[in-house]
């Protein structure tokens, strides 16, 4: 297995940015709860004895929604203070089963066989090699384990997945891709998974939010409000978007969905 090291350039980057705006991801109601966070809690096949890894954690919202459930859940991050977040808020909720690590998700420092649980939530959209963290997640995983992952999912229409590219992009230039479910699909096959679709949503998402939440500069906000406000017919559809983007107080929506992997 390869043990390349994310380029320099881009770690910088992902550290950089997250690390500036880590405590909104704290205090972010869209990270804090949701129906897919309660189906990756529902889906997982969790005992009391349990170890589980959270995969990309940030803020450690999910690591905590697993943490009554199970022995211990192993909070790993690429940026220190996505971790330092984590920790305030297990504080803060007196939770001492969480046990921040930093790494990367396509070099995973732990053994073989360390897991019985291994979860994502709205970290995969940065990975730049999700063939190789699968590959890790197997690898970790114990034969009776599961890997479940919610994120923003590409539609298979190839414009509206060119114009989910786009705005993310634009708010976040750490973005790399929102890929389809079928992608994903085809990801866990080749991990050695067999893919199961549990859950199909609409993340419902308030615009002034969702950019200040990533400080995204406000050249880069008014490009987006430009392509919201040229979009066709088809896509303002697609992403529920209104009739009036004349400022930034609106909602629209980006498709996500949950899938479980089982260890083939």
């Amino acid at each position: 297995m390869s043990k390349q090291k994310l380029p320099q350039d881009v770690s910088a980057k992902v550290r950089q940015r997250f690390g500036s705006v880590a405590a909104r991801y704290r205090s972010s109601k869209v990270h804090a709860a949701g129906p897919d966070l309660d189906m990756l809690v529902a889906a997982a096949p969790v005992s009391a004895d349990a170890v589980i890894l959270d995969a990309g954690c940030g803020a450690g919202h999910t690591a905590l929604a697993f943490a009554p459930l199970a022995r211990q859940v192993v909070a790993l991050d690429f940026t220190r203070a996505m971790l330092d977040e984590a920790k305030a808020l297990a504080r803060e909720r007196r939770i001492s089963t969480i046990l921040p690590q930093l790494g990367d998700v396509g070099r995973l420092p732990f053994p073989a066989v360390s897991f019985d649980i291994v979860v994502s939530r709205y970290s995969a959209h940065h990975w730049l090699r999700p063939a190789a963290a699968l590959r890790e997640f197997r690898r970790v995983l114990k034969p009776s384990g599961a890997f479940l992952i919610s994120d923003i999912m590409a539609r298979e229409d190839s414009a509206q997945d060119t114009f989910l590219q786009a705005i993310e992009l634009l708010r976040d230039p750490s973005h790399v891709r929102d890929h389809s479910i079928a992608q994903w699909r085809a990801l866990f096959a080749s991990a050695g998974f067999r893919a199961e679709l549990l859950l199909q949503f609409d993340l419902t998402l308030h615009f002034a939010t969702w950019t200040r939440r990533m400080a995204t500069p406000k050249q880069n906000a008014a490009m987006i409000q430009a392509l919201f406000r040229g979009a066709s017919a088809d896509i303002r559809r697609g992403f529920g978007l209104p009739e009036d983007i004349s400022g930034d107080d609106f909602n629209f929506i980006i498709p996500g969905a949950v899938l479980r992997g089982i260890p083939r």
